[in-house]
Formats: C-alpha cells, structure tokens, sequence
C-alpha cells in the first residue's frame, strides 16, 4: 500500500481542476435543494378588519340583549356565527339570548353543541346547569356543574350555583321527611333555613 506520506505532490493545474470538481458539486446541491414555500395567507375571517367588525357586532348583539330586544340580537348573532364559524363567543351569546327569550329547547341544544366543541369552556355547562335546574332536573344540573368545574375549579359562578343545586335537593327531601313523619320537627326547620337560603337569585 502507498504510503501517503510518501506520494509525489499534486501538480498546480491537477489541483486546480480538483478544486473546480468540488465546486460544481458543491453547487449543485444547493441547487438542489428545495425552497420553502411560503406560509398560506390567514382566512379572510381572521384578517384585522374581520376582527374589528366581529368585535363590533358583538357589541352590537350585547346591546340588543339589554335592551331585550331578544329577536335583533340573536339575527345578528346568527350573522356573526355565519362569518366566523370557529370563535365561540358569538354561539355562546346566542345561546344566551335564546334562553332569555323563552327558547328554552334550542338555547340547550346550542350550548350542548358549544360544550362539545369547546370542552375547555365551562360557561355552556354552567348555563346548561341552569336551565336544567329551572327545569326541576337537578341530578343533571349537578352533572353539569362538576364538568364545569373539573375544567375551571375557580369558576365561582359554577361553586355557587352548584350549592344552590344542593340546597334545592336537600329541600326535596326535606319535604320528602317532614310529610312522611308529620310530628318531626326537624325536617320542618330544615326545610324553612333551606328556603331563605334559596330566597336569593341563582348566580348567572
């Protein structure tokens, strides 16, 4: 074998087109490499604009709600959902309005729907909480209530309306007690600290 120690040096011109080799080589590759392609535009829906008028017509819906004028919110809510299918507020507001207005059926259906797209959110499951105990249905509004605050444990609306879920179904058997042992004296007081507590309104 050669030693390289030993071997005759390379001539100038050899050298030169040694070097010439490799910088072809060399540029080919980069050559062939490929470009990045440039990051896709963001939707129309999340341009500057579209989010100063989102912004605006959430206003504009808000307003309507004070003014209860249930039907124009709503209309314009439903615009707002239209426009930007993926943002939350505008379904849960909607859903909102449609309880207020006594749409009982569809506000619940919205909110579910809000809940299962949006689990990370636990107002839906706090408003759902509150129309199922208005409807009487508290085993599901506790339900409810303990999703919302798995999600959210410093949610205070949620703690609050969960203990007056409670105080409403330790009122159940309460009376449940008092009517089947009508000399019992305890369940009576019981039911009447459990009624003044439940004199002020459910958190909303």
């Amino acid at each position: 074998m050669r030693d390289p120690a030993n071997a005759p040096p390379m001539s100038v011109p050899a050298l030169l087109r040694l070097l010439a080799a490799a910088f072809v080589l060399a540029t080919a590759q980069a050559v062939a490499q490929p470009k990045e392609e440039p990051a896709p535009p963001l939707p129309a829906e999340y341009s500057e604009e579209a989010r100063r008028a989102y912004a605006s017509g959430l206003a504009q819906a808000r307003a309507l709600m004070a003014e209860k004028r249930h039907a124009e919110a709503i209309k314009r809510l439903d615009e707002l959902v239209a426009q930007r299918p993926r943002e939350a507020q505008a379904r849960f507001m909607r859903a909102v309005a449609l309880a207020d207005s006594g749409r009982t059926a569809e506000a619940t259906s919205a909110l579910q729907a809000l809940a299962a797209d949006f689990p990370e959110l636990p107002e839906p499951r706090n408003n759902l909480a509150v129309i199922y105990a208005a409807q009487g249905n508290y085993p599901l509004a506790r339900a409810e209530l303990e999703l919302a605050l798995a999600t959210a444990p410093d949610y205070a609306v949620a703690r609050e309306n969960l203990g007056d879920v409670y105080a409403r179904m330790a009122a159940l058997e309460y009376e449940r007690a008092a009517a089947l042992d009508k000399t019992s004296r305890g369940a009576a007081q019981k039911l009447k600290l459990v009624r003044e507590l439940l004199a002020a309104p459910a958190a909303q």
